[in-house]
């Protein structure tokens, strides 16, 4: 596979906890680029180079503007997660996740994490195809949407969205709420995934 094809995702430790129980294989994404003022969408489209992108009208003069996807159909994403290397050769790591489920070398001991945005290519162990990318508004979700996304189901419907709503706002900053929080209602990149083998030829 093209190397432009494998590419980094970060996911958080809760997350990274669900996909290896097989209970999120959805990311909403990047509600960042959808450009001021272009609300209405006017579909998915791919360009002359064959890249996916989706296009955007103002309503207020009907010009529009086109946004690209930064994951595609087919492309091989490569998870970051929390981790730490353990000292020994050859170099090994261990992951928070495993070591909050009391699993692998190192449980029990103390252990200073690194975040996941700093992690190496090698210490790379899970791998996601992307089966599927769409556009819409974070509030068109349904129930479904949300349990797939890795949120467990509580006692309640409202509890279970209660949930939800939490984990998105968890990954906007405060100050950014009010345009890109569960209440403002971006527009978002449905990624769907399935987990794969490592890539041939990946370091480590």
């Amino acid at each position: 596979m093209q190397d432009n094809r494998i590419k980094p995702i970060l996911f958080s430790t809760e997350m990274v906890r669900a996909i290896l129980e097989g209970r999120k294989t959805v990311t909403r994404r990047d509600p960042f680029q959808t450009p001021p003022d272009y609300d209405a969408l006017k579909g998915h489209y791919r360009d002359s180079k064959g890249r996916l992108c989706a296009v955007f009208q103002c309503r207020k003069d009907l010009t529009t503007e086109a946004v690209y996807a930064r994951y595609d159909r087919g492309d091989i994403l490569w998870v970051r997660e929390t981790w730490s290397p353990v000292l020994v050769r050859p170099k090994r790591y261990i992951y928070k996740v495993d070591a909050e489920r009391g699993i692998g070398e190192g449980v029990g001991l103390p252990i200073k994490w690194h975040p996941s945005i700093h992690m190496p290519k090698e210490a790379a162990r899970l791998f996601l195809r992307v089966a599927g990318v769409r556009v819409e508004q974070l509030r068109d979700m349904v129930l479904g949407d949300v349990l797939v996304e890795g949120i467990t189901e509580a006692d309640t419907y409202e509890s279970t969205w209660e949930r939800w709503h939490q984990t998105w706002n968890s990954t906007i900053k405060p100050a950014d709420h009010e345009r890109y929080g569960w209440q403002a209602n971006p527009w978002v990149w449905i990624i769907q995934f399935e987990r794969c083998e490592k890539p041939e030829g990946w370091p480590g």
